[in-house]
């Protein structure tokens, strides 16, 4: 969890049916004239953005959920004619509002996404019941510690379900981990497409 959230605005990056989620590490390929302004205008500073998924609306632009991820841009690498590839890691959810932006692009500003840890004595089925439902999707062994928190687990087996936009969303905003978790877990077993390897 990132500690100090930005005081000022940042770029949003909308990206319908992408959710960026704490530690996760997002490959990306900017080319749209707007994204690669944005690009070039975060390379002078601290490199973070929001992606964000967009609302199903026939608003224009469509409006931003209510949270989405904040992420940090590790690596990116400029192409001959323009176009960067990135690498985004997920450093928290946020909770958003959109302000006016004199930039091609759009710009947010971040609050806490305050989440509901699990209750103690809950921690070590719950975490159990992630990790062997999340095993049984993989091809390979899962790549987290015994101490991988429930939050990070759930988040892991909701990115191997293949789930329908509106189930995602719907996790992804939860606040309450646990609740967030069974849900997660319910939706596994409802059964889906099985992932190839660990995320």
């Amino acid at each position: 969890m990132l500690l100090h959230l930005p005081r000022s605005p940042i770029p949003v990056f909308p990206l319908p049916g992408v959710y960026l989620f704490p530690s996760q590490l997002l490959p990306l390929h900017v080319f749209e004239p707007r994204y690669r302004q944005m690009i070039e205008d975060m390379l002078d500073g601290p490199g973070l953005l929001v992606v964000a998924s967009p609302l199903a609306s026939d608003a224009v632009p469509p409006p931003l959920p209510r949270v989405a991820g904040l992420g940090e841009i590790v690596r990116h690498e400029r192409q001959p004619d323009g176009r960067f590839l990135i690498q985004v890691l997920g450093r928290a959810r946020v909770q958003l509002s959109e302000v006016p932006s004199d930039r091609l692009y759009r710009r947010v500003l971040c609050a806490p996404f305050a989440e509901i840890d699990v209750a103690v004595d809950d921690v070590p089925r719950l975490a159990q019941r992630l990790r062997a439902a999340t095993s049984a999707r993989l091809t390979a062994p899962l790549p987290l510690p015994e101490s991988a928190p429930v939050a990070l687990l759930a988040d892991l087996l909701l990115q191997t379900l293949g789930a329908a936009p509106d189930v995602i969303a719907r996790a992804y905003a939860e606040p309450s981990v646990a609740a967030r978790a069974h849900f997660v877990l319910r939706a596994a077993e409802r059964g889906g497409p099985k992932a190839t390897g660990p995320e």
